[in-house]
C-alpha cells in the first residue's frame, strides 16, 4: 500500500520533533506522574507541546504514548486503558496538526515495557507481544501515519514489538530506533550493523538511533548505521547530552546551535530524519530546521 510518509522521505530529509517529557516537566508535571495518562486528563497540555514543535518546523511529531503499555501503566492502575490512552494520543497530535495548519506526520510512539524480557527477565515474548499489540491497535485506531519504536536497548525486545505491530497492520510504516552507548553498542552488546540487519528483515521501513549520550557519539554510530542500512532510510534523534542537576532541576547543556550543526552533519552522512530526544525543546528543533 502506498505511503505518503515514505513518499515524503524519498524527496529529502525531514525534521522531527524533540522531547515530550522534558517539556511536560518544565510545565509543572512531576516525573512521578503518568505522562501517558495526560492524553485523557490534560489533552490541551499535550496538544500545546505538539503545537509548539509544529510551529518550530517539525514535520513529524510523536504521540505522547512512549509508556502506554500494560506493564508500565500497571504501576498507575491504568493497565486496562492502554488502547484508550494510545488512541487518544494520536487524536491529540492530529488535532494539534489541524490547528497549526501544516502538512506534518503523526508517529505513534512505542517504547520498551520497562521490565526485561526473557532470558534477562521474567517477561515472556508472548506477554510482550500482547502488550505491544494492544498499544499498536490503539495507535492505529487513532489514525497514526507511521509507528516509531524508540529507546530500545534489547534487540530481542524491539523485534518483539516490531512483529507485534506487523501483526496489527502491514500497511503503516515502522521507524525502529535503538539506543547505543559510548562504545557504539547497545546495553546488551548489539552492534548497529546487527540491529539494522535484523530490523530490516523484520519489516522496519526506517532504522535509526535515539536518546543515548548526545549528538557527537550519535554521529559516530551513524556512520556504521548508514553503511549497514544500504539505502534504507535512517533516523537520528539524540539527547541533548547528559543532564546536569541545578537548583533542583534537570538541565541539558547542548545548545540549539550545537544541534543545528549535528543535523547538518547527520544529513551529510545520509540521514533522512533528524530530531531530538530528552532535553531538546522547540528551540533546538527550529535551529535544526533552519
Amino acid at each position: 500500500m502506498p505511503s505518503a510518509f515514505l513518499d515524503r522521505l524519498a524527496q529529502g530529509p525531514l525534521v522531527a520533533d524533540g522531547a515530550m517529557g522534558t517539556l511536560l516537566y518544565q510545565r509543572g508535571v512531576p516525573f512521578s506522574d503518568c505522562f501517558d495518562a495526560l492524553n485523557l486528563s490534560k489533552p490541551t497540555l499535550i496538544e500545546s507541546v505538539h503545537r509548539d514543535y509544529l510551529a518550530a518546523g517539525a514535520e513529524l511529531v510523536e504521540t505522547n504514548t512512549f509508556g502506554a503499555n500494560a506493564v508500565r501503566l500497571a504501576s498507575h492502575g491504568l493497565e486496562e486503558k492502554v488502547r484508550m490512552i494510545a488512541r487518544q494520543g494520536v487524536k491529540v497530535a492530529r488535532a494539534a496538526r489541524e490547528i497549526v495548519g501544516v502538512n506534518a506526520f503523526v508517529a505513534g510512539s512505542i517504547g520498551p515495557l520497562g521490565k526485561p524480557l526473557e532470558p534477562f527477565g521474567h517477561v515472556t515474548v508472548a506477554e510482550a507481544d500482547a502488550c505491544y499489540r494492544a498499544t499498536a491497535e490503539g495507535l492505529l485506531e487513532g489514525g497514526c501515519d507511521c509507528f516509531i519504536l524508540e529507546t530500545f536497548q534489547d534487540l530481542n525486545e524491539i523485534l518483539a514489538a516490531l512483529r507485534a505491530v506487523r501483526r496489527v497492520t502491514l500497511d503503516v510504516p515502522v521507524i525502529a530506533q535503538m539506543t547505543f552507548g559510548t562504545d557504539g553498542k547497545t546495553l546488551y552488546g548489539h552492534t548497529p550493523a546487527l540491529a539494522v540487519r535484523m530490523l530490516k528483515q523484520a519489516g522496519a521501513a526506517v532504522v535509526g538511533i535515539n536518546c543515548g549520550v548526545g549528538p557527537q557519539p550519535t554521529l559516530e554510530v551513524l556512520e556504521e548505521l548508514v553503511a549497514a542500512a544500504e539505502g534504507t532510510p535512517v533516523s537520528a534523534m539524540p539527547n541533548a547530552g547528559f543532564p546536569q542537576v541545578g537548583e533542583g532541576r534537570y538541565l541539558y547543556l547542548s545548545s540549539p546551535d550545537y544541534f543545528a550543526d549535528f543535523a547538518a552533519r547527520a544529513v551529510d552522512l545520509g540521514v533522512r530524519i533528524v530530531g531530538g530526544c530528552c532535553g531538546t525543546p522547540p528551540a533546538h528543533i527550529k535551529a535544526m530546521r533552519d
